[in-house]
């Protein structure tokens, strides 16, 4: 009688944990339900000059990525459907289209982040589509009792009709294999067709519905095949549709905001699933294929791939380390591994392996910025093994990975990239001919990095590389030019270029001596220095004058003559481009020069221009949520202007009051008093209760949870922020460390 009153106890006490359980995941999903009914992923998928964002649908940081294939939204017809892509903007794998296969027109479109839909024209077939993290599901709906669906390489490769009807693949792409392995709902038949090394499958069902679920794999068909029933073990859409759902409230309900417009939350939170979209986990069953040294490994911690550090490390990847720091220790882990595979250490980290593309080595930032807020589950010693080598050893060219070369010891030795005089042809041949050297660039970003190496070396007690890598860090100040105040190229004998027009000079882009942006937003890109940086123009009122300038300096030519050399800087307010990442912390200079209230000003006027919800609400090329991530930031009201340097600056709040719901249980709170359009001028901070005459606070101060509590006004406070002893850490002798607790 005892046994049996205990085990009804102890049932009972079951049945109540499981419904304080129940109710507890009532409250949260309750809590984050409605985030994902904001997100909607057509915004920005018409490029203003450049590349649309696409309405992609996936799981955050998934193998599989899906949208329709089309030149953008304007397109009236769609070629096909990837099953995935290799990295993003990168060669779609294999694909799938009803009908014959070919280009048809569309409507009745619907996009979320985990539901894709639409119907088209001529056939009236209607596609739906939901993910999980290495599978997918799609569902065709034939009003004519009957119809066929084409599978297709989309790379070279090869299509196989398998037993009961199944399918399997394999392509490659860059040297990188994919596989797939898929199912269909009912009996169908399959005719295959091949040609220029590519095949072809017309898949034909009767009835009304047809269903095919499929696995990826970098690995083997096998593995893709053992991915799908592992991930999606049987049939049933709408499970697998609620589940994506599910999992995309939980990654937005991270951050819950109240107050302002229907439009502001939905260009926020599609803000914030872009920021998602990027590494991706490609371990399969505790192994994962590397590109970087082209092996199966064994490992049962995750390795992700697919990256573009110059894009994100400025705002990006800090997003990721405040919301996800575990996940980014085990993204930084993955680029440790790749060093150890490949001998370089990468910054653009594709599923295809190491890409030589853009400037910089943009790794040491990421590492610094994440292990000075407290990401440690990474190895630190070989990290920085693979971004000193990369600073000292490995080419510093732009475009270019391998050793270094006669300009990298020119760098070494004086201290800059030297550039071509106009005409003079060009005596490496290893430089890029397109790209060229991109001297200015290429210096002041190698600056940064290797003030960023100096503060691991630091860490790591390591004295004479901090004190090499601080000098090398002051390096920018070799191309300030005194008498014109800016960032200017200079020869091998020292001598500055001239001509040269700081707006226009140079190959297309500029890149004889900048890159994707001209002398105008280079001047200002010393994140490590700024307080160096105003003192070469002068002091205080100069650089805010210079920067005051940057806003209102004209073209000087017609926008089309302008966009056409620089179809990257585009968006323009003055000489100021929204549309590049290298201008996202310049409006949050005005901090350091004792003027908050213009950088309120400008980031409210760049958001409310620039970012709306909108098929052109990106001002550029969104780079995988580069662009995103400063949405995110500057919406919640703060940002992180300098990584490696745990603080934030405060800018202007967008939302009311915003929650973010931190990893360790803990919440910070932005509550933005009065907070509207024309309150955009913040009258008075208090942190925690106490009052801050800064416009700015530490990572801890996040980590820890607590409030920022902002009122807002639609008059500047002239006073809060003026004082130089209250301004952010802006110097190159500053130290992480100090400003960790």
């Amino acid at each position: 009688m005892e046994s049996l009153d205990s085990a009804a106890k102890t049932t009972s006490l079951s049945a109540i944990a499981a419904a304080i359980f129940f109710f507890l995941g009532l409250l949260v999903v309750r809590h984050a339900a409605a985030q994902v009914e904001y997100v909607d992923p057509t915004i920005g998928n018409v490029g203003i000059l450049l590349v649309p964002t696409r309405p992609s649908v996936y799981l955050p940081n998934s193998m599989v990525r899906v949208y329709p294939i089309r030149a953008d939204a304007m397109d009236d017809r769609i070629e096909s459907f990837p099953l995935t892509i290799s990295s993003h903007r990168q060669p779609e794998l294999f694909s799938i289209m009803p009908g014959d296969g070919k280009p048809a027109a569309y409507d009745q479109e619907q996009t979320t982040p985990y539901y894709y839909s639409t119907r088209f024209d001529d056939s009236q077939i209607r596609a739906v589509f939901t993910p999980t993290e290495r599978c997918g599901y799609w569902r065709f709906s034939f009003p004519k009792g009957s119809g066929s669906v084409v599978l297709a390489n989309r790379q070279p490769g090869s299509l196989h009709a398998e037993q009961r009807g199944a399918v399997s693949g394999e392509e490659s792409v860059d040297g990188l294999h994919a596989y797939f392995y898929g199912e269909f709902s009912a009996p169908v038949s399959m005719k295959a067709e091949s040609a220029d090394g590519k095949s072809r499958m017309i898949v034909t069902a009767q009835g009304q519905t047809l269903e095919f679920r499929y696995g990826i794999s970098f690995i083997n068909a096998e593995q893709a095949q053992k991915n799908l029933r592992r991930e999606i073990p049987e049939w049933g859409f709408e499970r697998v549709k609620d589940a994506a759902k599910t999992r995309w409230n939980q990654t937005l309900g991270r951050i819950t905001v109240e107050g302002g417009t229907e439009a502001q939350k939905k260009v926020f939170y599609t803000a914030l699933y872009r920021s998602f979209e990027r590494m991706i986990n490609i371990s399969e069953d505790s192994q994962y294929y590397s590109a970087f040294d082209h092996k199966v490994h064994q490992d049962p911690r995750p390795f992700y791939v697919d990256n573009w550090l110059w894009d994100t490390f400025r705002a990006l990847e800090p997003l990721q380390t405040l919301l996800n720091p575990d996940v980014q220790a085990d993204k930084i882990q993955s680029y440790v591994r790749m060093y150890q595979q490949s001998g370089i250490m990468p910054t653009f980290a594709l599923a295809q392996g190491n890409n030589a593309c853009m400037n910089g080595n943009h790794a040491a930032p990421w590492f610094a910025d994440a292990w000075f807020k407290g990401v440690r589950n990474f190895d630190l010693a070989t990290a920085y093994e693979g971004v000193r080598k990369r600073s000292l050893e490995d080419t510093l060219q732009p475009w270019r990975l391998g050793p270094k070369g006669p300009l990298d010891d020119f760098y070494n030795a004086h201290g800059y990239m030297p550039a071509l005089r106009p005409g003079e042809k060009e005596t490496d041949p290893h430089v890029h001919p397109f790209e060229k050297r991109q001297p200015v660039p290429v210096t002041l970003e190698n600056s940064l990095d290797d003030w960023e190496i100096a503060q691991l070396a630091r860490e790591l007690k390591k004295p004479d590389d901090e004190k090499l890598f601080l000098g090398r860090a002051a390096n920018y100040r070799n191309l300030f030019r005194v008498d014109k105040g800016m960032m200017w190229p200079k020869d091998a004998g020292g001598q500055w270029i001239e001509p040269l027009d700081p707006k226009f000079s140079g190959g297309m882009g500029g890149r004889d001596y900048y890159d994707e942006n001209n002398g105008y937003t280079y001047t200002w890109d010393v994140a490590q220095d700024f307080s160096g940086l105003i003192d070469l123009m002068g002091g205080t009122a100069k650089a805010e004058a210079n920067l005051d300038q940057l806003f209102r300096e004209p073209l000087g030519r017609s926008k089309y003559e302008f966009q056409a050399k620089f179809p990257d800087s585009t968006s323009m307010v003055g000489q100021f481009s929204m549309g590049n990442e290298p201008s996202l912390a310049i409006p949050y200079i005005y901090n350091r020069l004792g003027a908050p209230w213009k950088t309120q000003k400008r980031v409210r006027m760049l958001l409310e221009s620039f970012f709306t919800d909108t098929l052109q609400g990106i001002p550029g090329d969104e780079d995988g949520g580069g662009m995103s991530a400063f949405v995110v930031f500057s919406m919640l009201g703060f940002y992180p202007v300098t990584p490696g340097i745990p603080t934030y600056d405060v800018g202007s709040p967008v939302f009311q009051k915003a929650t973010i719901h931190l990893k360790n249980g803990k919440d910070f709170v932005i509550v933005a008093r009065n907070a509207s359009r024309d309150n955009k001028y913040v009258q008075e901070i208090r942190l925690n209760g106490r009052e801050l005459n800064q416009v700015w606070f530490r990572h801890a101060d996040i980590a820890d949870g607590g409030t920022l509590e902002v009122t807002m006004g639609n008059t500047p406070n002239l006073k809060l922020g003026s004082d130089p002893k209250t301004f952010p850490p802006d110097s190159i002798t500053a130290k992480p460390e100090d400003f960790v607790q």
